[in-house]
């Protein structure tokens, strides 16, 4: 039954939630930071095309390189399996958190105290892993959900697929909604230099540990057609 995936389904969003950062908050920073390179300077907006790149990047390398390492270390044919690819996604938007964290913390120091913009390309390493995170948990979920599903409900498990990315984004209005109430508008302002946004970073980071570890309680226990396929 469909019903028996959402406990992988409910563990899948927040990874969207971290991914929403990346066209958001991460872009503002963008607009703080020293976008030049010579005489030009590149739109904020433009630093998004490392996400792409990242996910272009890692999903050839995960078939070429990544999943043959696997082969043979596990000695399994298919060298990673869904929910492995998942767990693997998970733990890179993590990192990409932490990551975005750090780099904010030292951005907005060095703005407010040395009165001195970092470059924008600081923030490559959080696209890049976030990116690379995307090109396991992405393909990792939908051979998850399609695979699990009954034969006559593939379209309704592509749907609840689809959704974690909507969901994704939901969480991520309401977390920021929340946090602004909780903090009274002192970590999310509308000048991130007056602001705490590396908080709100670590809060994600926080959120995706506990959340990996709900992740692989639920994939212990899940027994579908996958593991009996794998069995």
């Amino acid at each position: 039954m469909v019903i028996s995936l959402i406990p992988i389904w409910s563990t899948c969003i927040l990874f969207w939630t971290v991914y929403s950062q990346m066209n958001t908050f991460t872009i503002e920073q963008a607009t703080l930071m020293n976008r030049k390179v010579a005489n030009f300077s590149i739109p904020a907006g433009s630093f998004s095309v490392c996400l792409f790149i990242s996910i272009l990047l890692f999903t050839s390398l995960n078939e070429r390189v990544t999943v043959r390492l696997a082969r043979k270390i596990t000695g399994d044919p298919k060298g990673l399996r869904s929910l492995q690819r998942i767990g693997i996604g998970l733990v890179l938007s993590v990192v990409g958190m932490i990551a975005s964290a750090i780099v904010e913390k030292r951005r907005r120091i060095m703005h407010v105290n040395v009165k001195t913009d970092i470059s924008a390309f600081w923030l490559v390493p959080q696209f890049f892993l976030v990116g690379a995170g995307e090109a396991f948990a992405y393909v990792g979920q939908l051979e998850f959900f399609i695979r699990e599903a009954p034969e006559r409900m593939k379209s309704m498990s592509m749907g609840l697929f689809l959704s974690t990315l909507a969901m994704g984004y939901f969480m991520s209005s309401l977390l920021v909604s929340l946090t602004d109430m909780a903090t009274n508008g002192s970590w999310l302002t509308n000048n991130l230099n007056k602001g705490k946004l590396e908080n709100f970073y670590w809060l994600l980071a926080i959120l995706g540990f506990i959340n990996f570890l709900a992740f692989l309680v639920l994939a212990s226990r899940h027994f579908g057609n996958f593991f009996v396929h794998v069995a």
